[in-house]
């Protein structure tokens, strides 16, 4: 049980008690989000998937026991994880109850509300009564007396800007949220977003938008310069595109991937002859840099100082061993990028 961690285990009774590794913090590298004194891990864990009612306790607590042992200190969830949706975050806070409690205060937890939740009009969206409402479910859930990061999950074209951001400033003025954050938001709706909430002082410190190699829309939006003028950190989310960033697809699309699955957002009509054919050129332009394809991606991603932290997910606790290779080489050379760039454009 846990052979990569039995050193670091106490035993209680007839169960294995988690003890963190001591060297845990020797490697990692810190980034402070945008201007504010918060630091998060340069490689965070989402538990998008493969935390859900779904999937296995033991395998969650080898992923979560790996990434915390490896200074990844910053766990990110939302109110609709799972399937089903909530299932994430009771989980999560099984494992915070009975393993890493001790280490509460070393870690940034965080939690989202914004998309559907529960039936009728008040279970969606991004109005006041949604907002608190979620909040202080997830805090159930998770068995938590805070989050250190509440999100706006998404923009709401029905909901006033400034009631959502309103809702944002009283969870931190009732205890229920150290900071702010917002994600999806395109730079128009991000601007807005940061007016209201400076104006209330409100610590809001970070953005959680899509970006990779292959989903840029933040740099030809604009939002990633917005958000290093303006001081905000930026945690990226899908950084390996939802796997495909990674050795998997470069033949095709495996049984039991999640462009194999009916029911996961990557879609199969996603991984055509000419996406494999980009997958192996950057695949081939990783080799050289002595990386993974998923290294290299994760690399990318963090290259100019932009960007806090990419936010990985993972299946299994040796992806997140190797996702944090990538630490090993974060700088590229000008031919790199204009390959990597080459070959996105084929």
């Amino acid at each position: 049980m846990y052979n990569k961690h039995k050193k670091e285990m106490k035993f209680k009774g007839d169960e294995f008690m988690y003890s963190a590794n001591s060297n845990r913090y020797n490697e990692m590298i810190y980034n402070h989000c945008g201007s504010s004194g918060l630091k998060l891990p340069i490689i965070s864990l989402g538990l998008w998937h493969n935390f859900g009612g779904i999937d296995a306790v033991e395998n969650m607590k080898e992923m979560l026991f790996t990434a915390f042992d490896n200074g990844i200190t910053h766990f990110d969830i939302a109110n609709n994880y799972g399937p089903p949706a909530g299932s994430a975050e009771s989980n999560f806070g099984a494992i915070m109850k009975n393993d890493f409690a001790p280490y509460r205060d070393e870690m940034i937890i965080s939690s989202k509300a914004g998309y559907y939740m529960w039936p009728g009009p008040y279970g969606d969206g991004s109005s006041r009564k949604y907002l608190i409402s979620s909040c202080d479910q997830s805090l159930k859930r998770t068995e938590l007396d805070y989050f250190d990061i509440f999100y706006s999950h998404r923009f709401d074209s029905n909901t006033p800007v400034e009631e959502t951001m309103l809702a944002l400033d009283s969870l931190v003025r009732s205890g229920k949220a150290l900071y702010i954050g917002i994600s999806s938001y395109n730079k128009e709706q991000t601007a807005e977003a940061y007016k209201i909430l400076k104006e209330l002082k409100t610590p809001f410190v970070i953005h959680q938008p899509a970006y990779s190699i292959l989903d840029r829309w933040i740099e030809n939006d604009g939002l990633k310069d917005y958000c290093a003028n303006v001081g905000l950190g930026i945690i990226a989310f899908c950084p390996l595109a939802q796997g495909q960033l990674t050795d998997k697809y470069l033949n095709g699309i495996p049984e039991g991937s999640r462009a194999a699955s009916p029911f996961g957002f990557l879609q199969a009509d996603a991984i055509t002859p000419k996406r494999i054919a980009t997958l192996k050129k950057l695949n081939d332009i990783a080799k050289e840099r002595g990386q993974s394809l998923a290294q290299m991606a994760l690399a990318w991603v963090l290259r100019d100082g932009k960007v806090t932290s990419a936010l990985i997910g993972a299946s299994k606790a040796s992806q997140i061993i190797e996702n944090l290779g990538a630490l090993k080489n974060l700088t590229f050379t000008k031919k790199e990028l204009d390959a990597i760039d080459e070959a996105c454009a084929d």
